[in-house]
């Protein structure tokens, strides 16, 4: 029995399934990296922006260069700068309120790509088994153990294992990176707070 990869998906659920967990993966994958990628920003070059702003025109200078960046850490300390207006003492605690929404924002679909990590091995063994259990099966109906007969079952047994890691593999790699990329960017959130509130004490003396 020659074996057909095409005949092998259509026969076979758990490939099915694993292509669709592939292309959820990929979508995912690509949605955080150009967003991650849209509201990157170096965090020095945007403080000495906000102190050479608030030193030319004022705190309005500031926020007009916070609206005009869409980072995180734009949005967290514009939130800061127009709190700042009204109630001095409350623009650290609507800073960090704020960082945890964006927080919130820059970890969205995460959680599902991290759990298409762990599950996908898991189905592809579930693959594996059923694989190996039509192999066993079409020796029993056929009274022969030839490679012909158990061909179709283990080349399922194998394609499910290898499917599953290659979705769990690449899904591994990106989650663990944009989850470094995001305690990067809440670091430098922090970092950048501290500095403008500082900066604004001092300039108020």
């Amino acid at each position: 029995m020659e074996f057909n990869l095409f005949e092998t998906l259509k026969s076979s659920f758990v490939l099915v399934i694993l292509m669709g967990c592939s292309v959820i993966a990929v979508t995912f994958i690509f949605e955080r990296w150009f967003y991650l990628k849209r509201t990157a920003v170096n965090s020095d070059h945007f403080f000495k922006q906000i102190r050479d702003a608030v030193q030319r025109g004022g705190l309005e200078a500031a926020i007009s260069v916070c609206a005009a960046s869409v980072s995180s850490l734009a949005n967290v300390i514009r939130a800061g700068l127009e709190e700042r207006n009204n109630d001095p003492r409350g623009s650290e605690e609507i800073m960090d309120a704020v960082a945890m929404e964006e927080r919130a924002k820059l970890e969205k679909n995460l959680n599902i790509l991290g759990t298409l990590a762990n599950i996908s091995p898991l189905i592809g063994l579930f693959g594996t088994v059923i694989g190996i259990i039509r192999a066993f099966h079409a020796m029993a109906m056929n009274g022969s153990a030839g490679p012909a007969v158990i061909s179709a079952g283990i080349a399922e047994a194998l394609l499910t294992t290898a499917a599953g890691l290659v979705v769990a593999v690449p899904a591994v790699v990106f989650y663990n990176f944009f989850l470094r990329q995001v305690n990067s960017t809440m670091s430098d959130i922090e970092s950048v707070s501290k500095k403008v509130t500082v900066f604004l004490n001092a300039a108020a003396r």
